[in-house]
C-alpha cells in the first residue's frame, strides 16, 4: 500500500476518532493537538481515576500514553495505525488537575513508527509536573491486516 500526505487526518477527524472510542470517552479525552508527527491528549484527573493513595492510577498514564503514541504515529503515517508495544517509566506520583500526554515521532519507517511520549499533570495554578515517559512502536497497517 502507498502512504499519501492525504492519508493522514487532520485534527477534526482524529478527534472524531477519539470520540469512538467507548473507553476514551468513558474517561473524558480531548485531542487538543494533531499534526506534523505529534498530538496531545488530556483528560480531567478526577477521583475515580485515583489509586488507594490519592494519586493517579498507572493505567490511566498508560491508556493515555498508548492513545498519544498512536495519534502521532498517526500523523504522520496515515489512519491505518495501530499500537505494537510501548514501555512506560514511571517517575513521580502523578496528581494535578489535568493529565497531558503529549507525543511525537522519533522516527517513521515504512512499516513501523517509533514515538516518545512525555506524561504531565498540571496543577490548579498551571504548573506543569513530568511524571512518566513512554516509548513506543505503531506499525502501519497494509489492507490485508
Amino acid at each position: 500500500m502507498r502512504w499519501l500526505v492525504h492519508d493522514i487526518p487532520d485534527l477534526e477527524t482524529a478527534r472524531r476518532v477519539l470520540a469512538a472510542q467507548p473507553f476514551s470517552a468513558l474517561l473524558g479525552s480531548r485531542l487538543t493537538a494533531f499534526g506534523e508527527g505529534a498530538a496531545t491528549l488530556e483528560l480531567d484527573i478526577r477521583d475515580e481515576l485515583r489509586q488507594q493513595n490519592g494519586v493517579l492510577h498507572g493505567g490511566v498514564l498508560g491508556y493515555a500514553a498508548d492513545n498519544a503514541l498512536t495519534f502521532a504515529a498517526g500523523a504522520a503515517a496515515g489512519a491505518r495505525v495501530m499500537t505494537s508495544g510501548f514501555t512506560i517509566d514511571y517517575l513521580r506520583p502523578a496528581d494535578g488537575v489535568l493529565l497531558r500526554a503529549h507525543a511525537s515521532v522519533v522516527r517513521a519507517g515504512r512499516t513501523r513508527v517509533v514515538c516518545r511520549c512525555d506524561l504531565s499533570t498540571v496543577d490548579s495554578s498551571g504548573v506543569s509536573t513530568l511524571c512518566a515517559v513512554a516509548q513506543g512502536t505503531v506499525a502501519r497497517l497494509d489492507d490485508g491486516a
